[in-house]
């Protein structure tokens, strides 16, 4: 599954400019409309995929893979300090940077090697992004910005977000930088299937009910991975996490920083602690906010993230009967029946939308609506709106708007690559969770004991890798960065995309980590609303002041 961290709700850039296209036609109710409106700015920049499995380690240097329901003993091996003489070209390279469109942002192109154990085979082009210090006081250097995925565009997110939304006094000491990871967004990126096969391919039966519909969700699986071959045979080799935190380093050294200051959210985390793991001797200030664990298999990695939503879920639930609009029961007990009740019903009959397109609200769109408001507790009243007008008025709209959302889907039908580059680095970075549909019905018990909700659909939804066009290059392993400066590393409690689990997995892995705890809802924790978690992760980036370990925020 996808991990992306989102934007504070209420940001004022939102991915999905055009409410009414994505909702059908404009004669529709004003209770109606609000409700889209105030659940599209809730979600500004929530992702996740139901088509791709979690992600984890990828290395250049990894050890023998695990038993399945282990982690990984062996530890992620630091590279040589010295640069190889084939790389100093890439090191010394120098940027031209020019107006990226977006007043205050300039933009360049860095090269990097498509493969670094043969550099002279080629180079792949990424796009960099940065916003110059804006203050007085002593320049501080670059700090690098990464929002997750894998597949999430970092610059995207450095010029709706980070760029002008991070604390003034960060802003006004740093440069601002983001690199668009190796096949995402603008670094040559990975496209699988055009606007109308994807919008069949989100809509497949993600719940079989037998053999005819097993086949058809394996036929989906499989045209989603041989559309990604198709499109990039020798990129699609060379997007792991670990060659992506190796261009990383290059972006340092080009900048001209001694040590990597760096914030990353959710699946960035990975990529950071995979950084500090590689070179921990050029660590600045990281902070690796809403971690993962990357010492898991898939399979083991998507039993808890399927736990986190359910644990997220819950806190829906609980808070949903709390409020008069509650279309899903006034005891939480009761939520998740009648929610799966529901999702049957859309599975045997879907229900209108007004989609200019022709789409109907079926069980896998609605289920990934529900899951989308899993990530930020803004979003819940939204959900609890679409709930309403699908339950009651037999609309779908405001579901379809949701899960729009989450997959990235603008209103003219098109899709940005989030998710063909999420599939991509997660099917190269671990081997797939499953191989064959047989594997995936001996496993829904534990999936559905996991989440009653959503178990079956989660389970299911892993297969895809088990039909990539490459074979995963990395295995799950350990990552202590020995010799690392301190980094910090944050869990939100009922997270539910990275399980606070992870966080804890993670620090104790680190050498030198600090463990930071937001005791709350939602995905990741810097700048959602914690005077405490923002104070302490500026009081690290500014003065290089690190948390006691084991603080905790509420």
């Amino acid at each position: 599954m996808h991990t992306r961290r989102s934007f504070p709700a209420g940001s004022a850039q939102d991915p999905n400019p055009n409410p009414n296209g994505q909702g059908g036609p404009g004669a529709r109710g004003r209770s109606r409309n609000r409700r889209r409106a105030g659940m599209l700015g809730a979600l500004v920049g929530v992702a996740a995929l139901l088509a791709s499995a979690c992600t984890s380690g990828g290395s250049t240097h990894p050890g023998s893979g695990p038993a399945e329901a282990g982690a990984a003993e062996a530890g992620l091996a630091a590279l040589p300090r010295s640069t190889p003489a084939a790389l100093t070209p890439y090191y010394t390279q120098k940027l031209t940077w020019r107006s990226c469109g977006v007043p205050g942002f300039q933009c360049a192109t860095m090269r990097a090697p498509l493969d670094y154990t043969k550099p002279e085979a080629g180079n792949t082009q990424l796009a960099v992004a940065r916003k110059k210090a804006t203050g007085l006081g002593k320049p501080l250097g670059s700090l690098l910005v990464n929002p997750g995925g894998p597949g999430g565009s970092a610059i995207g997110y450095l010029q709706q977000y980070a760029g002008i939304g991070y604390p003034t006094d960060v802003r006004a000491r740093y440069d601002m930088v983001a690199v668009d990871p190796r096949g995402v967004a603008r670094s040559e990126p990975v496209e699988c299937l055009s606007g109308r096969a994807m919008d069949a391919y989100t809509q497949t039966d993600f719940t079989p009910d037998d053999a005819k519909e097993t086949a058809e969700l394996v036929e989906a699986q499989k045209k989603f991975a041989e559309g990604c071959g198709k499109d990039a045979p020798g990129l699609l080799r060379h997007v792991s996490t670990a060659e992506s935190a190796r261009d990383m380093d290059i972006l340092r050294s080009v900048l001209g920083d001694e040590k990597l200051t760096y914030v990353g959210a959710s699946y960035g985390t990975f990529l950071g602690a995979t950084y500090a793991g590689l070179f921990p001797d050029r660590v600045g200030r990281l902070v690796l906010d809403g971690a993962m664990d990357p010492s898991l298999p898939a399979r083991r990695m998507n039993l808890d993230q399927t736990a986190g939503f359910e644990t997220a879920f819950r806190a829906f639930a609980r808070d949903c009967v709390r409020q008069r609009d509650c279309p899903l029961g006034t005891r939480a007990s009761e939520v998740g029946r009648n929610l799966k009740a529901f999702f049957g019903k859309l599975d045997a009959q879907p229900i209108p939308t007004g989609d200019p397109d022709g789409r109907e609200l079926g069980e896998s769109l609605a289920t990934t609506g529900v899951i989308a408001a899993m990530y930020d507790e803004g979003a819940w009243e939204a959900l609890r709106d679409g709930l309403t007008s699908a339950m009651r008025e037999n609309d779908g709209a405001g579901l379809l708007a949701l899960s729009d959302s989450y997959y990235e889907r603008d209103g003219d039908g098109s899709y940005t690559n989030l998710m063909f580059a999420n599939a991509a680095v997660n099917c190269v970075d671990l081997p797939p969770a499953f191989s064959t549909p047989d594997e995936v019905r001996r496993s829904l018990p534990a999936f559905e004991k996991a989440s009653p909700v959503f178990g079956e659909g989660l389970a299911w939804a892993t297969l895809n890798c088990a039909y990539w066009p490459v074979a995963a290059t990395g295995e799950p392993h350990r990552i202590e960065a020995k010799g690392a400066a301190p980094i910090v590393v944050v869990g939100t409690t009922r997270d539910p995309a990275t399980p606070y689990r992870w966080a804890q997995a993670l620090s104790r892995q680190l050498s030198s980590s600090r463990l930071l705890t937001y005791e709350g809802d939602g995905h990741t924790a810097y700048g959602r609303g914690s005077d405490c978690i923002d104070d302490t992760i500026n009081a690290f980036l500014l003065r290089g002041t690190p948390p006691v370990g084991g603080k905790r925020c509420s």
